[in-house]
């Protein structure tokens, strides 16, 4: 059985084949509405909150910076894994931030005078929001990778 090939010969129809390494709309769509729905609800907990103003800056802070490290952390296994240059330097401290976020999460839930149920919605909101913007960034990558190609 010969593969299809995608051709631009005038006396056969072109055949579309769909690169299976580019994101699916309804991935890109799913991963875009996990992200929102974990940093929305995060924020709306926040909002909603009966803690000082402080302590919802440092939680705010906390997911920001979880984040911005979650997507450096992809962003530079990506690279390493394409043969790109990344230094060992940003490679580390992007891992050390991640890790450095969970860690600054889970210090501020053990202390904090919430409900378990309280500390769990901000501790899976939290989780969402991470993992949903390493598979943003991926889509993101991916699409950009693939633009690029087809041009």
């Amino acid at each position: 059985m010969e593969p299809l090939q995608h051709t631009t010969d005038q006396t056969s129809p072109a055949v579309n084949v769909r690169n299976p390494f580019k994101p699916t709309a309804a991935f890109i769509g799913a991963s875009w509405f996990a992200l929102l729905t974990g940093v929305v609800g995060y924020c709306v907990g926040l909002w909603n909150a009966s803690m000082q103003l402080n302590e919802k800056g440092y939680y705010f802070t906390i997911l920001l910076f979880g984040l911005f490290a979650v997507i450096s952390v992809q962003k530079s296994v990506r690279d390493r894994a394409e043969g790109l240059a990344v230094t060992d330097l940003y490679y580390g401290l992007s891992w050390f931030a991640t890790i450095a976020a969970m860690i600054l999460l889970t210090i501020g839930l053990w202390n904090a005078n919430l409900a378990p149920s309280e500390k769990g919605f901000y501790a899976m909101a939290f989780c969402l929001s991470m993992f949903s913007a390493i598979a943003v960034q991926k889509n993101t990558r991916d699409a950009k990778m693939f633009e690029v190609k087809e041009l």
